[in-house]
Protein backbone atom coordinates (compact mmCIF):
# COMPACT_ATOMS: atom_id res chain seq x y z
CA UNK A 1 0.00 0.00 0.00
CA UNK A 2 1.49 3.32 -1.33
CA UNK A 3 1.32 6.19 1.31
CA UNK A 4 0.58 9.50 -0.43
CA UNK A 5 1.68 12.67 0.83
CA UNK A 6 -1.18 15.24 0.76
CA UNK A 7 0.02 19.02 -0.16
CA UNK A 8 -1.63 21.70 2.25
CA UNK A 9 -4.38 24.02 -0.20
CA UNK A 10 -2.75 27.10 -0.64
CA UNK A 11 -5.18 30.04 -1.27
CA UNK A 12 -4.53 32.55 -3.88
CA UNK A 13 -3.52 36.25 -2.36
CA UNK A 14 -5.99 38.24 -3.25
CA UNK A 15 -4.73 41.72 -3.85
CA UNK A 16 -6.79 44.69 -4.37
CA UNK A 17 -8.32 46.01 -7.27
CA UNK A 18 -6.11 48.40 -8.86
CA UNK A 19 -3.36 48.65 -6.13
CA UNK A 20 -0.23 47.25 -6.49
CA UNK A 21 1.66 45.40 -3.91
CA UNK A 22 3.65 47.77 -1.77
CA UNK A 23 7.23 47.89 -1.59
CA UNK A 24 8.87 47.78 2.08
CA UNK A 25 9.91 51.46 2.48
CA UNK A 26 13.27 52.19 1.87
CA UNK A 27 15.71 53.71 4.38
CA UNK A 28 16.12 57.77 4.54
CA UNK A 29 19.58 58.46 3.71
CA UNK A 30 21.19 61.37 5.82
CA UNK A 31 22.51 63.95 3.73
CA UNK A 32 26.39 64.08 3.13
CA UNK A 33 28.89 66.34 4.10
CA UNK A 34 28.78 67.28 1.00
CA UNK A 35 25.19 68.37 0.04
CA UNK A 36 25.09 70.37 3.89
CA UNK A 37 28.60 72.03 2.11
CA UNK A 38 26.57 72.72 -0.84
CA UNK A 39 23.19 73.97 1.34
CA UNK A 40 25.63 75.75 3.14
CA UNK A 41 26.97 77.90 -0.23
CA UNK A 42 23.39 78.15 -1.39
CA UNK A 43 21.84 79.55 1.71
CA UNK A 44 23.70 83.20 1.81
CA UNK A 45 22.85 83.85 -1.97
CA UNK A 46 19.41 82.97 -1.73
CA UNK A 47 18.63 84.57 1.07
CA UNK A 48 20.51 87.38 -1.13
CA UNK A 49 17.99 87.39 -4.01
CA UNK A 50 15.11 87.15 -1.74
CA UNK A 51 16.02 90.40 0.25
CA UNK A 52 17.39 92.34 -2.39
CA UNK A 53 15.35 91.16 -5.52
CA UNK A 54 12.50 89.06 -5.09
CA UNK A 55 10.88 91.19 -2.73
CA UNK A 56 11.65 94.74 -3.57
CA UNK A 57 9.94 93.52 -6.88
CA UNK A 58 7.14 92.40 -5.14
CA UNK A 59 6.62 95.63 -3.31
CA UNK A 60 7.18 97.38 -6.53
CA UNK A 61 4.11 95.35 -8.31
CA UNK A 62 2.00 95.77 -5.03
CA UNK A 63 2.75 99.65 -5.19
CA UNK A 64 1.79 99.28 -8.93
CA UNK A 65 -1.95 97.70 -7.96
CA UNK A 66 -2.84 99.76 -5.28
CA UNK A 67 -3.56 103.21 -4.39
CA UNK A 68 -0.64 104.71 -2.09
CA UNK A 69 -0.86 107.87 -0.50
CA UNK A 70 1.50 109.35 1.68
CA UNK A 71 -0.74 108.51 5.02
CA UNK A 72 -1.82 105.17 3.16
CA UNK A 73 2.36 104.41 2.63
CA UNK A 74 2.96 104.49 5.83
CA UNK A 75 0.25 102.27 7.56
CA UNK A 76 0.14 100.01 4.57
CA UNK A 77 -4.20 100.31 3.62
CA UNK A 78 -3.63 101.59 0.64
CA UNK A 79 -7.09 99.83 -1.35
CA UNK A 80 -6.29 97.63 -4.37
CA UNK A 81 -7.29 99.30 -7.29
CA UNK A 82 -5.84 96.75 -10.11
CA UNK A 83 -4.62 98.00 -13.14
CA UNK A 84 -5.81 102.06 -12.78
CA UNK A 85 -2.14 102.83 -12.45
CA UNK A 86 -1.06 101.41 -15.41
CA UNK A 87 -4.26 102.95 -17.09
CA UNK A 88 -3.58 106.18 -15.49
CA UNK A 89 0.26 106.19 -17.09
CA UNK A 90 -0.49 105.23 -20.64
CA UNK A 91 -3.59 107.98 -20.84
CA UNK A 92 -0.46 110.44 -19.37
CA UNK A 93 0.60 113.13 -22.15
CA UNK A 94 3.79 112.14 -21.23
CA UNK A 95 4.08 108.54 -22.13
CA UNK A 96 4.57 108.76 -25.62
CA UNK A 97 7.56 111.65 -25.28
CA UNK A 98 9.27 109.82 -22.41
CA UNK A 99 8.92 106.17 -24.93
CA UNK A 100 9.89 107.98 -27.62
CA UNK A 101 12.86 109.66 -25.93
CA UNK A 102 13.65 105.90 -24.06
CA UNK A 103 14.14 104.36 -27.12
CA UNK A 104 16.42 107.26 -29.20
CA UNK A 105 18.08 107.31 -25.73
CA UNK A 106 18.68 103.58 -25.15
CA UNK A 107 19.58 103.00 -29.20
CA UNK A 108 21.59 105.72 -29.79
CA UNK A 109 23.19 104.86 -26.86
CA UNK A 110 24.03 101.22 -27.60
CA UNK A 111 25.38 101.78 -31.25
CA UNK A 112 27.67 104.49 -30.18
CA UNK A 113 28.77 102.69 -27.52
CA UNK A 114 29.55 99.31 -28.79
CA UNK A 115 30.91 100.45 -32.38
CA UNK A 116 33.45 103.05 -30.50
CA UNK A 117 34.03 100.06 -28.08
CA UNK A 118 34.38 97.72 -30.86
CA UNK A 119 37.23 100.35 -32.17
CA UNK A 120 39.08 100.90 -29.57
CA UNK A 121 39.53 97.34 -28.69
CA UNK A 122 40.32 96.51 -32.52
CA UNK A 123 43.27 99.30 -31.95
CA UNK A 124 44.50 98.10 -28.62
CA UNK A 125 44.56 94.72 -29.76
CA UNK A 126 47.77 95.52 -32.09
CA UNK A 127 50.05 95.68 -28.76
CA UNK A 128 51.74 98.73 -29.61
CA UNK A 129 53.84 100.67 -27.24
CA UNK A 130 51.60 102.01 -24.42
CA UNK A 131 48.74 100.52 -25.68
CA UNK A 132 48.25 99.08 -21.82
CA UNK A 133 48.73 102.91 -20.36
CA UNK A 134 46.16 104.45 -23.27
CA UNK A 135 44.02 101.51 -22.40
CA UNK A 136 44.15 102.30 -18.55
CA UNK A 137 43.13 106.26 -19.33
CA UNK A 138 40.02 105.03 -21.35
CA UNK A 139 38.60 103.33 -17.81
CA UNK A 140 38.82 106.72 -16.31
CA UNK A 141 35.49 107.70 -17.51
CA UNK A 142 34.20 104.11 -16.19
CA UNK A 143 35.47 103.94 -12.60
CA UNK A 144 34.58 107.74 -11.81
CA UNK A 145 31.44 108.09 -9.80
CA UNK A 146 28.40 109.19 -12.11
CA UNK A 147 27.57 112.25 -10.02
CA UNK A 148 31.23 113.28 -10.84
CA UNK A 149 30.32 112.21 -14.88
CA UNK A 150 27.21 114.08 -14.49
CA UNK A 151 28.37 117.10 -13.30
CA UNK A 152 31.54 117.84 -15.44
CA UNK A 153 29.35 116.98 -18.15
CA UNK A 154 26.75 119.82 -17.24
CA UNK A 155 29.80 122.19 -16.40
CA UNK A 156 31.57 121.58 -19.89
CA UNK A 157 28.28 121.74 -21.69
CA UNK A 158 27.14 125.24 -19.50
CA UNK A 159 25.21 127.54 -22.09
CA UNK A 160 27.68 130.26 -21.13
CA UNK A 161 30.90 129.22 -19.50
CA UNK A 162 30.94 125.71 -21.10
CA UNK A 163 34.12 124.11 -22.88
CA UNK A 164 32.24 123.10 -25.12
CA UNK A 165 30.94 126.35 -26.39
CA UNK A 166 33.67 128.54 -25.74
CA UNK A 167 35.96 125.93 -28.45
CA UNK A 168 32.71 126.35 -30.83
CA UNK A 169 33.02 130.36 -30.68
CA UNK A 170 36.82 130.23 -31.22
CA UNK A 171 36.18 128.62 -34.70
CA UNK A 172 33.36 131.12 -35.38
CA UNK A 173 29.96 128.99 -34.84
CA UNK A 174 27.65 130.68 -32.26
CA UNK A 175 26.94 129.32 -28.38
CA UNK A 176 24.49 126.60 -28.17
CA UNK A 177 21.61 125.87 -25.66
CA UNK A 178 23.03 122.66 -25.12
CA UNK A 179 21.06 121.81 -21.97
CA UNK A 180 18.03 124.36 -21.93
CA UNK A 181 16.99 123.99 -25.44
CA UNK A 182 14.24 120.84 -25.97
CA UNK A 183 16.47 119.90 -29.38
CA UNK A 184 19.55 119.91 -27.76
CA UNK A 185 18.80 118.54 -24.12
CA UNK A 186 18.48 115.07 -25.36
CA UNK A 187 21.54 114.96 -27.68
CA UNK A 188 23.12 116.31 -24.46
CA UNK A 189 22.37 113.33 -22.21
CA UNK A 190 23.46 110.96 -25.40
CA UNK A 191 26.51 112.31 -25.79
CA UNK A 192 27.35 112.45 -22.19
CA UNK A 193 26.08 108.58 -21.41
CA UNK A 194 28.12 107.23 -24.62
CA UNK A 195 31.44 108.72 -23.23
CA UNK A 196 30.49 106.70 -19.67
CA UNK A 197 29.90 103.09 -21.35
CA UNK A 198 32.11 102.93 -24.64
CA UNK A 199 35.27 101.86 -21.58
CA UNK A 200 32.98 98.94 -20.03
CA UNK A 201 32.16 97.96 -24.41
CA UNK A 202 36.46 98.44 -24.46
CA UNK A 203 37.22 95.97 -21.70
CA UNK A 204 34.85 93.52 -22.47
CA UNK A 205 35.27 93.05 -26.66
CA UNK A 206 39.27 93.73 -25.50
CA UNK A 207 38.97 90.23 -23.89
CA UNK A 208 36.93 88.88 -26.50
CA UNK A 209 39.21 89.81 -28.72
CA UNK A 210 41.98 87.61 -26.65
CA UNK A 211 40.81 84.69 -27.57
CA UNK A 212 40.82 84.36 -30.94
CA UNK A 213 43.88 82.57 -31.92
CA UNK A 214 46.27 84.02 -33.93
CA UNK A 215 46.58 82.09 -36.30
CA UNK A 216 43.55 82.24 -37.87
CA UNK A 217 44.51 86.00 -39.03
CA UNK A 218 48.20 84.50 -40.12
CA UNK A 219 46.48 82.19 -42.35
CA UNK A 220 44.35 85.02 -43.79
CA UNK A 221 46.96 86.99 -44.78
CA UNK A 222 48.98 84.23 -46.36
CA UNK A 223 45.49 83.99 -48.55
CA UNK A 224 45.16 87.50 -49.40
CA UNK A 225 42.36 88.76 -47.36
CA UNK A 226 43.18 93.21 -46.22
CA UNK A 227 42.30 94.02 -42.94
CA UNK A 228 38.90 94.87 -43.90
CA UNK A 229 38.21 91.26 -44.64
CA UNK A 230 40.03 90.14 -41.85
CA UNK A 231 37.78 92.12 -39.35
CA UNK A 232 34.57 90.85 -41.32
CA UNK A 233 35.08 87.16 -41.67
CA UNK A 234 37.24 86.16 -38.47
CA UNK A 235 36.81 88.63 -35.94
CA UNK A 236 33.55 89.59 -36.22
CA UNK A 237 31.68 86.27 -36.42
CA UNK A 238 34.04 84.88 -33.50
CA UNK A 239 33.22 88.01 -31.32
CA UNK A 240 29.09 87.48 -31.74
CA UNK A 241 28.99 85.91 -27.98
CA UNK A 242 30.61 88.59 -26.58
CA UNK A 243 29.24 90.63 -28.66
CA UNK A 244 25.94 89.49 -27.89
CA UNK A 245 26.45 89.45 -23.95
CA UNK A 246 28.02 93.41 -24.12
CA UNK A 247 24.61 95.13 -25.72
CA UNK A 248 22.19 93.10 -23.38
CA UNK A 249 24.57 94.43 -20.42
CA UNK A 250 24.33 97.70 -22.29
CA UNK A 251 20.74 97.59 -23.11
CA UNK A 252 19.66 96.23 -19.54
CA UNK A 253 22.12 99.71 -18.06
CA UNK A 254 20.82 102.29 -20.17
CA UNK A 255 17.32 101.65 -19.99
CA UNK A 256 18.07 102.33 -15.99
CA UNK A 257 19.80 105.32 -16.88
CA UNK A 258 18.68 108.01 -14.35
CA UNK A 259 21.42 110.14 -12.36
CA UNK A 260 22.93 111.17 -15.53
CA UNK A 261 19.55 112.78 -17.42
CA UNK A 262 18.39 113.97 -13.69
CA UNK A 263 21.81 116.00 -12.84
CA UNK A 264 21.97 117.57 -16.28
CA UNK A 265 18.67 118.20 -17.39
CA UNK A 266 16.37 117.00 -14.76
CA UNK A 267 14.17 115.98 -17.50
CA UNK A 268 13.86 119.15 -19.09
CA UNK A 269 13.41 121.83 -20.61
CA UNK A 270 9.29 120.88 -20.94
CA UNK A 271 10.02 117.40 -20.78
CA UNK A 272 12.58 117.07 -23.85
CA UNK A 273 14.92 114.41 -22.01
CA UNK A 274 12.47 112.73 -19.76
CA UNK A 275 13.12 108.91 -19.91
CA UNK A 276 10.78 106.39 -17.85
CA UNK A 277 13.47 105.94 -15.73
CA UNK A 278 13.25 109.85 -14.55
CA UNK A 279 9.43 109.87 -15.10
CA UNK A 280 9.15 107.04 -12.97
CA UNK A 281 11.46 109.25 -9.87
CA UNK A 282 9.27 112.52 -10.48
CA UNK A 283 6.25 111.00 -10.54
CA UNK A 284 7.18 108.92 -7.13
CA UNK A 285 9.22 111.36 -4.83
CA UNK A 286 9.45 114.74 -7.71
CA UNK A 287 6.35 116.26 -6.35
CA UNK A 288 4.54 117.40 -3.18
CA UNK A 289 1.80 115.35 -3.74
CA UNK A 290 3.88 111.96 -5.32
CA UNK A 291 2.27 109.15 -7.14
CA UNK A 292 3.59 105.93 -5.66
CA UNK A 293 1.35 103.96 -7.78
CA UNK A 294 1.88 105.35 -11.58
CA UNK A 295 5.58 105.57 -10.80
CA UNK A 296 5.87 101.85 -9.34
CA UNK A 297 4.11 101.39 -12.74
CA UNK A 298 6.06 102.59 -14.83
CA UNK A 299 9.21 100.52 -13.36
CA UNK A 300 7.52 98.33 -14.04
CA UNK A 301 7.29 98.67 -17.59
CA UNK A 302 11.30 99.29 -17.50
CA UNK A 303 11.29 95.99 -15.91
CA UNK A 304 9.26 94.06 -17.91
CA UNK A 305 10.97 95.48 -21.23
CA UNK A 306 14.91 94.84 -19.92
CA UNK A 307 12.64 91.29 -18.97
CA UNK A 308 11.80 90.87 -22.52
CA UNK A 309 14.97 91.20 -24.38
CA UNK A 310 16.96 88.62 -21.50
CA UNK A 311 14.42 86.00 -22.61
CA UNK A 312 15.34 86.72 -26.37
CA UNK A 313 18.77 86.99 -25.37
CA UNK A 314 18.74 83.15 -23.93
CA UNK A 315 16.30 82.10 -26.51
CA UNK A 316 18.78 83.29 -29.42
CA UNK A 317 22.11 81.75 -27.22
CA UNK A 318 20.14 78.50 -27.40
CA UNK A 319 19.63 78.35 -30.91
CA UNK A 320 23.45 78.94 -31.66
CA UNK A 321 24.20 76.01 -29.14
CA UNK A 322 21.88 73.59 -30.68
CA UNK A 323 23.16 74.46 -34.15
Amino acid sequence: MSHMTQVPHRRPVRHHSGAAPTAPPRPRRRPTSQQWAAWGFLTPVTLYLVLFYAYPLYRNIDLSLRNYTVRSFVQGDAPFTGLANYRTVLDDPTFAPALLHTVVFTTVCLVFQYAIGLALAVFFNQRFRLSATLRALFLVPWLLPLIVSASTWSWMLNSDSGVVNAVLHAVGIGPVNWLTAPGWSLASVIIANIWIGVPFNLVVLHSGLQSIPASLYEAAALDGANAWQRFWRITFPLLRPVSAITLLLGLVYTLKVFDIIWIMTKGGPADSSTTFATWSYQLGFGNLLPAFGPGAAVGNLLVVAALVFGLVYVRVQRKQALS
